[in-house]
């Protein structure tokens, strides 16, 4: 009898009635047509959504036990089509953050086993995203990463160790392709222009004068 329940349960384990709701109505809805609708529906389930955030499409949301308190999402997100959410463990999205079609983003793997089967134990590490991110289309995020703010994963990208803030990675694995400007270095630019604009003046006036 055991063994029936073990199995039953194994069956049923990724069963969430109110997920399974929110999916069905979201699939009345085409591409790019009802892109806060979603939002709504996926916070009626649960699911913490900040304000201004839009899906163009509905994700496909996997996990076992109680997954409602495992996605955070914050405000003015885009989130495109098809992309691929597994909440074995949390996944947390900042603010602003961009994420291309059929993006994957995975917590669960399994360690390393034995010779009769590699496969072996199930574990789960959570994955971060941080304020301002952009992933690319099908880029694949694997479990425990954490993508720093400001960073951009290039398109088809797989990402297996953390990325830091304000960079471009791209490739598989994923490496350093260049760092990006931030918006202070940005401003110090600006600054430093405007001020050797003001000395090549003051210069011009003297000679002038």
């Amino acid at each position: 009898m055991k063994r029936v329940w073990h199995s039953l349960y194994t069956e049923i384990a990724e069963f969430h009635l109110r997920l399974q709701l929110a999916q069905f109505a979201m699939g009345f809805l085409p591409r790019h047509v009802g892109n806060r609708l979603r939002i709504y529906l996926l916070r009626l389930c649960g699911f913490q959504i900040g304000q201004g955030t839009v899906m163009w499409g509905a994700p496909t949301i996997t996990g076992s036990g109680n997954l409602y308190t495992r996605l955070t999402i914050g405000e003015a997100c885009w989130i495109n089509t098809d992309c691929f959410l597994n909440l074995g463990a949390a996944i947390q999205i900042g603010n602003s953050v961009a994420i291309g079609h059929q993006v994957m983003i995975l917590t669960d793997t399994h360690a390393i086993g034995d010779s009769t089967r590699r496969a072996g134990k199930l574990t789960a590490a959570p994955v971060s995203i941080g304020n301002g991110a952009w992933l690319g289309a099908r880029c694949t995020i694997l479990p425990g990463v954490t993508i720093g703010e400001g960073a951009v994963v290039a398109a088809g990208a797989v990402v297996t160790k953390s990325v830091p803030a304000n960079v471009l990675v791209g490739g598989t694995p994923a490496r350093l392709l260049r760092e990006l400007p931030t918006e202070t270095a940005a401003r110090t630019s600006v600054i430093a222009d405007l001020n050797l604009s003001t000395r090549l003046e003051k210069d011009i006036l003297c000679e002038t004068t």
